[in-house]
């Protein structure tokens, strides 16, 4: 299996631990979270896995290329938890 190390040195920088994150679709899960459910990362692996904690008690790594997912800014969060 190749690893592209540019790629999860990108996913390190752009998900550090703390990193709040909102799930967008989960490829091939025999039991995936639903869309929009949010989660806190742990780590990115060094297989670029990104490992979560999710607010619906679930704890899971997201695939980069398997699954979507996207960071969520303090502003984005203050204005989605307002509606």
């Amino acid at each position: 299996m190749y690893i592209d190390r540019n790629l999860v040195q990108r996913m390190k920088e752009q998900y550090p631990a703390g990193t709040r994150i909102e799930l967008d679709y989960m490829g091939d899960d025999p039991r995936p979270i639903a869309p929009g459910t949010r989660g806190t990362v742990r780590v990115v692996d060094d297989m670029g896995t990104v490992h979560c904690d999710f607010d619906n008690g679930r704890r899971l790594g997201l695939v980069p290329g398997e699954d979507s997912f996207h960071a969520i800014s303090e502003r984005n969060r203050a204005d989605r938890d307002a509606r």
